[in-house]
């Protein structure tokens, strides 16, 4: 496996980690329906408390899936769509390669097929 890819794949588990907890998803769904907001903020339209909120958000900064920052005395929060777009087009290369590999295996099964006739 080259750097490159082993990189993509690392990015790839992180995102997908982060995306795994339905609050963490449902705060990318507030911030990309909002453009930014507070951990106060966004922990007002969720059932849990503002210190839950910045601790997912700690996650979803640290997969490159939110950035914070300061304005003020406030922080506040962004969907960074970069991260997420990388996991989808890693996806695809993979369906792609899986893809290519059983319709190999499909010509193959029909060849031996036509061949035992």
């Amino acid at each position: 496996m080259t750097d490159e890819r082993r990189d993509a794949v690392e990015a790839a588990d992180s995102v997908l980690v982060a995306l795994a907890d339905p609050t963490r998803r449902q705060l990318l769904d507030l911030l990309a329906a909002q453009g930014e907001a507070t951990a106060t903020t966004l922990a007002g339209r969720l059932p849990v408390s503002r210190q839950a909120v910045v601790k997912h958000l700690a996650v979803l900064d640290a997969a490159g899936l939110v950035s914070g920052s300061r304005v003020g005395r406030e922080m506040r929060y962004a969907v960074r769509p970069a991260a997420l777009d990388a996991t989808a087009r890693w996806m695809a290369a993979l369906a792609a390669d899986w893809d290519r590999r059983l319709a190999n295996i499909k010509r193959v099964a029909e060849e031996a097929k036509g061949d035992s006739r």
